[in-house]
């Protein structure tokens, strides 16, 4: 008998009938004896529609309750699958994040799972019953609802995979695994057998829709191997796990463009100590992550000034915004401009490390096609510019073609 996660996806769960395809394989796998742990995500469009009907109210929604409203998308989902595992005559008992014992800190929006009580689970798990977990949520030590950021059922499947020492973790989506590309965009996209966490946390960071980066990271920290797979069909997925030898022979691993990407160019800064320091502490006390950073400094006549750009996921745009126009009296800056109509666009791969000239064949392949990069940013694994967002998908395909075949 073997203990299984299971997490499925807004769209493996998108309507009723999903839900009841869902529901038929988590039967199936239980009728081999197995214990099963469910995790899902709300149902496909549901959290767009929730956070749509917070933004007709207010632009800039206070963050505690949207994580109260956004919680409810998962529980919808959570009773539904336990009502069709029922339909199917198997024991099924529903969950939200709370009651399964996942804590977490108090940063609403975007909380980090401090600990997994997993008493309740086992309880339920050895009384006969399949647990549907919420994914996505959990509470603070003074009982609010948090939620995990966009993606975080796969976080809460990979945690709860790590804390019930579960043998076998599956994530499944409406793909058949891990791809050189989204097949979706380049009809040549190959899919992958297996592929290291690093790799796998690259693509996820960078736009790869298969995976939450968090839950690649909370993975590799504690060893939990999963499989990524598709819950329309049986075929077998990919496989992420630790690097292998083998692995760094493949120079390129895959291809990502990120369109949830927006600029912001801070515009003839004090060139003075402490100020850089000053904008980016703000921003992170405001708990906004950034990305790639560009500073140019000024060589004209008069008082030194610099340029700073640095990029961030767009639903953070209005926030720093916000906290920058904050910083103009202290900071003395002319402007600040945004820019919401830029791609991220990498190409990942562990062979990187030992193989030279990456770089300048992804810069001469952009440029055959006449795209211009704005900014660099470069890892041991990966290669990442950013592009005008209405070319993005023309120049995945030539850096695919190139790299990949």
């Amino acid at each position: 008998m073997a203990l299984i996660v299971q997490k499925y996806g807004g769209s493996s769960v998108g309507n009723t009938d999903r839900i009841k395809n869902v529901a038929a394989r988590v039967a199936q796998y239980r009728g081999h004896g197995d214990q099963i742990v469910v995790v899902v995500s709300a149902m496909s469009g549901v959290t767009d529609g929730l956070i749509k009907l917070a933004k007709d109210i207010m632009p800039l929604p206070s963050e505690r309750e949207m994580d109260v409203l956004l919680a409810t998308g998962e529980q919808t989902t959570i009773a539904l699958t336990a009502m069709a595992l029922h339909a199917l005559g198997v024991p099924a008992t529903s969950l939200t994040g709370s009651q399964a014992g996942i804590l977490t800190d108090g940063v609403h929006t975007k909380a980090k799972i401090q600990n997994i009580t997993p008493k309740k689970i086992r309880e339920l798990l050895n009384a006969g019953n399949v647990v549907i977990v919420a994914g996505f949520q959990g509470e603070t030590p003074d009982g609010h609802i948090t939620t995990l950021g966009r993606g975080g059922s796969d976080l809460t499947a990979i945690a709860l995979a790590a804390a019930l020492k579960a043998d076998l973790c599956q994530i499944y989506t409406d793909v058949d695994g891990v791809y050189t590309a989204d097949p979706r965009i380049v009809p040549g996209a190959k899919k992958l057998n297996e592929i290291s966490y690093d790799e796998m946390l690259e693509l996820a960071s960078l736009g790869a829709k298969v995976m939450q980066s968090r839950s690649v990271e909370f993975a590799k920290k504690f060893g939990v191997v999963f499989e990524v797979r598709s819950s329309l069909n049986d075929h077998p997925g990919t496989i992420v796990k630790e690097e292998s030898k083998s692995m760094e022979a493949v120079v390129v691993r895959g291809v990502a463009l990120d369109k949830n990407q927006a600029k912001i160019t801070i515009v003839a800064v004090p060139d003075r100590p402490g100020v850089a320091a000053r904008i980016f502490k703000a921003l992170a006390d405001a708990a906004i992550n950034v990305d790639m950073i560009v500073q140019n400094i000024s060589h004209g006549s008069g008082a030194p000034t610099t340029d700073i750009s640095f990029t961030l996921d767009k639903p953070d745009l209005l926030k720093a915004q916000k906290v920058i126009d904050g910083l103009q009296a202290e900071v003395g800056y002319r402007q600040a401009i945004a820019n919401e109509k830029i791609g991220k666009l990498s190409i990942v791969g562990v062979g990187m490390r030992s193989h030279s000239g990456v770089a300048a064949k992804m810069f001469e392949t952009l440029a055959r096609e006449g795209i211009n990069i704005d900014m660099i940013s470069t890892s041991e694994i990966k290669v990442s510019v950013i592009i005008d967002l209405t070319k993005g998908e023309q120049a995945k395909k030539a850096l695919h073609g190139a790299f990949i075949g």
